[in-house]
């Protein structure tokens, strides 16, 4: 049921790839952690993302909330990074429904942003490396 949950919200969505968050940022994408503080001080901070936990998350992003933050908007692109590129699926679609029609997740969460951002530029790779933005700074304490 899960799987079946998982393929409908991913299917409504354009995801990001890991290579493309950089450009994605430069553009004015507003970049969402949603990972838990267990987590972040583990593997480290997302430079230039903001931290929503993942349980207030709709009413920090709906513009129409009290609790709303400044950057959320409905014509923003929004898009959520989890560890691994789960939750943030089913949250993407979440604020889809919301009325934030731009918002998308990063395919396979942080994890896949780290190894990016730790492989070398000149490394093979099954992507479009050539094109790619250089990764995110990701900040490791």
């Amino acid at each position: 049921m899960i799987d079946d949950l998982l393929a409908a919200a991913r299917a409504g969505l354009d995801r990001v790839r890991p290579e493309d968050l950089a450009r994605e940022m430069a553009a004015g994408a507003l970049v969402v952690d949603t990972r838990p503080i267990e987590q972040r001080s583990r593997d480290g901070e997302l430079a230039g993302s903001v931290v929503i936990d993942r349980n207030v998350l709709e009413w920090r992003l709906d513009p129409r909330s009290d609790s709303r933050i400044a950057e959320t908007g409905y014509d923003r692109r929004i898009i959520v990074v989890c560890n691994e590129g789960y939750s943030s699926s089913l949250a993407a679609a979440m604020l889809r429904v919301l009325g934030l029609v731009h918002a998308t997740d990063l395919v396979d969460g942080y994890q896949a942003c780290s190894a990016w951002a730790s492989s070398p530029p000149d490394a093979p790779s099954s992507g479009p490396s050539t094109s790619a933005s250089p990764p995110p700074t990701l900040n490791v304490e």
